[in-house]
């Protein structure tokens, strides 16, 4: 019973408060009941990268954990940190073989074949790329495995160091699946985060001792492991003891077992073990890195016009004066600017690089900004972009002449060389963006300038460049009769059989350091180029002194 002018509560069940008499749910009341209520969780909303990479689900197979881990160990004592050699090689391809693996049970156990089957079903699983994105991924690996190939064939460290660092990158976008330019950016990132988030997933495995489906446990795979290395241990033992040869071969194969080496051991075991577990991790459900920016407000054809054309205007002004360069000839330097060869290229060339730069990104700003809606747009899109890709080649090409000059005047170094080589690379980019520009698409763009980076550096490695330095400073020597013996005598065992050409004393002293400082490889240091050089060291009477080559030194 209520008084008069009062509101009628809501009556109360078990179940808690009831709809009005009028039909329609009245505001949510909390019950009260005199003690303070916990605060209700409220849910975090998932980031980008938890959105675009949602991590496998379940726990890794214990066939994926026991490949990584052959992996990892085989990775850690074939290694050598010291010098480029057979190692890197035998590692990259163990790391590779179980990466197939966690690829190869991803796609056996994780997928139905119904799902698998069927076009519409496979291109809305999360991660899925289709067949072109799977032969980008292979070509991928191809690469990463081929830049590390160079240190089993190559002696040169600074080339092995480049070639290392285009292998993360290349072996990043293998396993990601990266196409677009923000879907790259982000797959660098990614590898960190996924050794972390892989470790929940890898525990999982470890507990999980018999999944459904599989015919084997862990424990028994490791007991076979366990019974396999202590057979191996015994008989190799008395093999070694049966006969020399194998017993040195049996040496090299096993890591050093000192402190120091054990210690190392495990360090690389836990850095090779980490990068594969998180590796495995994004192929067991790869991100989907198809990112692209959205639409943008087309510019008014006055706002990107002006900027396009008087920009054009100075690229012309500036490649008639290279031209007259180009044809001038080095008199035409020394007379006009007053400079030395040095002086002219090196004053240049990195202020040349940095406009090639600065032109890539513009042309790309512009692309994106210009509007294309009718058929004058396009047309006038590609007049002035690809009369900036033009001229752009020519300011490339005064470059190229400027370090040209350079090495004609001082001879040929590491460093000149790999200037030519990014020189010849930009060029190739600004014919590629002209195709872009002509077309107006540049989706296949960005793959192909880590993929043209990466070949050029293989390209290098192919013509074996200290070996081609060696050889471009022997010509000029007997040319010229200048040479000089410092620089000579630092690089690297390739260069030996073209220093073998060297008349003597400056044979000895080009090869006498090179010759102290060849050590004898084990078996996961082999080096091609090393064992070459030993081969043609031992056919050379090295009969000169100290004192015979310090006349000779900067000569």
């Amino acid at each position: 019973m209520t008084s008069p002018g009062t509101t009628p509560l809501p009556a109360t069940g078990p179940a808690g408060p009831q709809v009005p008499p009028t039909g329609k749910p009245g505001p949510a009341t909390p019950p009260v009941t005199g003690q303070p209520q916990p605060w209700s969780a409220v849910p975090r909303p998932p980031s980008l990268i938890e959105r675009r990479w949602p991590g496998p689900s379940g726990s890794a197979r214990p066939l994926v954990l026991a490949a990584l881990t052959g992996a990892a160990v085989l990775g850690a004592s074939a290694l050598t940190t010291v010098r480029p050699g057979l190692g890197w090689l035998v590692a990259v391809l163990a790391g590779t073989a179980a990466l197939v693996t966690a690829s190869v049970v991803r796609a056996t156990v994780s997928s139905p074949t119904a799902d698998v089957t069927t076009p519409s079903a496979a291109s809305a699983r999360p991660g899925a790329t289709g067949a072109p994105g799977r032969a980008a991924q292979v070509a991928w690996a191809v690469a990463t495995v081929a830049l590390v190939a160079v240190g089993t064939v190559r002696t040169a460290g600074w080339l092995f160091a480049l070639c290392l660092v285009a292998a993360a990158v290349t072996g990043t976008l293998a396993v990601t699946g990266g196409r677009s330019p923000l879907g790259m950016l982000v797959a660098a990132t990614l590898p960190p985060a996924a050794t972390v988030r892989a470790l929940p997933w890898a525990v999982r495995g470890l507990r999980d001792t018999r999944p459904a489906g599989s015919g084997i446990g862990l424990g028994r795979i490791l007991t076979s492991v366990a019974l396999s290395a202590g057979l191996l241990l015994l008989f190799g033992l008395l093999f070694s003891s049966a006969d020399a040869v194998f017993a040195d071969l049996v040496t090299g194969l096993l890591p050093d077992i000192s402190p120091a080496g054990v210690l190392g051991w495990l360090v690389r075991l836990l850095l090779i073990g980490g990068g594969l577990l998180g590796a495995a991790y994004l192929v067991s459900r790869p991100p989907d890195l198809d990112l692209r920016p959205g639409p943008s407000r087309p510019a008014h054809r006055l706002e990107w016009t002006l900027p396009l054309v008087l920009l054009d205007a100075l690229f012309a002004a500036f490649v008639l004066v290279q031209l007259t360069v180009l044809f001038g000839g080095s008199g035409h330097v020394l007379r006009t600017a007053g400079l030395t060869y040095a002086q002219y290229a090196r004053s240049g060339f990195w202020q040349l690089l940095a406009v090639t730069a600065l032109t890539l990104l513009v042309i790309a700003v512009a692309a994106r900004r210009a509007p294309k809606a009718t058929r004058g747009d396009r047309l006038l899109v590609r007049a002035l972009l690809g009369t900036l890709a033009a001229l752009s080649l020519v300011v490339v090409a005064s470059a190229l002449y400027r370090m040209q000059v350079y090495t004609d005047a001082y001879g040929a170094t590491r460093l000149r060389l790999f200037v030519t080589t990014v020189e010849l690379w930009l060029g190739l980019l600004f014919i590629l963006v002209g195709v872009a520009v002509v077309r107006l698409r540049a989706a296949w763009l960005p793959r192909l300038v880590v993929g043209t980076a990466v070949l050029a550096l293989l390209g290098l490695a192919l013509v074996n460049p200290d070996r081609l330095i060696a050889d471009r400073n022997v010509d000029r020597y007997l040319q010229t009769g200048r040479l000089d013996i410092s620089y000579l005598s630092g690089l690297s065992a390739d260069a030996v059989p073209a220093l073998a050409r060297l008349p003597e004393p400056m044979r000895v002293c080009a090869l006498g350091q090179i010759a102290a400082e060849l050590p004898h490889d084990g078996l996961w240091a082999t080096n091609v180029g090393r064992e070459r050089a030993r081969r043609k060291l031992d056919t050379l009477p090295l009969t000169g002194s100290a004192t015979d080559c310090l006349g000779l030194r900067g000569w």
